[in-house]
């Protein structure tokens, strides 16, 4: 059966430590858009800065997934799908925020904020990372200064962080960790709503947008948080540089990411065509 979406994961997958996608990727979607296959950018990320460079220059016209599966965008119209956050989950994110000290996010389709000033801590340099990270200026704000309703809200939090944010996650909410190779021994929580994950936007992309079904949908990733999205759709891909659990799953195995890894699935795509 052939692939009619490929959903792509972005960090370590489209992107390596360079924080840029290889340009063998780029003609391979090229080629994959005149075959008429629908490519889609599925990350963690909003779709801000060069985030949403990388989704315009993979398919312009296209339907994408950010914020953690929370909003579900295309870009040529600018319709969006979106889950927000209970006003109850952001006041309890806002306390543990002031109760802890660690770097809280929250975003909504076209804005985020972070509270934490520049004054030099390890708390700031997490926050302006990965502001950088994003190709956006950072400018502390208090957190309801967001405009919009906030879809995810985000911790930004060190490996010795991690296990604590965890470990106090508020019930009911989804939560998933990534990283980013570019920015080594930072993890980035996502906060969404309850049943609000990749997995919940990729079924309701490739059922009720794209209508091709799960079974011609492919998935592309390289971390432990695209593990369940593999295991649902019918041609899972993990790239060389992944998560050992996922070649356990995977069908299919791309090149590494540094080498344009992700041209490899989509040329299998078409082949597959």
């Amino acid at each position: 059966m052939p692939v009619r979406l490929i959903c792509l994961d972005l960090d370590g997958t489209l992107i390596g430590v360079t924080n840029e996608v290889h340009p063998r990727v780029w003609e391979s979607a090229a080629r994959a858009r005149e075959q008429g296959l629908t490519l889609a950018i599925c990350t963690g990320r909003p779709a801000l800065g060069q985030t949403r460079a990388y989704a315009e220059h993979l398919d312009p016209d296209g339907w994408h997934i950010f914020q953690g599966g929370a909003s579900i965008t295309c870009l040529k119209d600018g319709k969006g799908l979106s889950e927000f956050l209970p006003d109850d989950a952001i006041a309890e994110l806002t306390r543990l925020r002031q109760k802890t000290g660690w770097v809280l996010e929250l975003y909504s389709d076209q804005d985020y904020v972070c509270d934490q000033p520049a004054d030099g801590s390890e708390a700031a340099r997490l926050a302006i990372a990965h502001a950088d990270l994003l190709k956006l200026d950072y400018e502390a704000r208090p957190l309801n200064s967001l405009k919009g309703q906030a879809v995810r809200g985000q911790w930004v939090v060190t490996d010795q962080q991690l296990s604590e944010v965890m470990e106090r996650a508020i019930p009911g909410l989804h939560y998933a960790s990534a990283t980013s190779p570019s920015v080594p021994g930072v993890h980035f929580v996502s906060v969404t709503a309850p049943g609000v994950d990749k997995c919940s936007a990729i079924r309701r992309l490739a059922e009720d947008v794209i209508g091709c079904g799960l079974e011609q949908t492919m998935m592309v990733g390289d971390g432990l948080n695209d593990l369940s999205a593999m295991q649902m759709v019918g041609y899972p891909v993990a790239m060389a540089n992944g998560e050992p659990e996922l070649f356990e799953i995977c069908s299919h195995r791309a090149g590494h990411v540094n080498d344009g890894g992700a041209a490899d699935a989509i040329d299998l795509a078409l082949r597959l065509e």
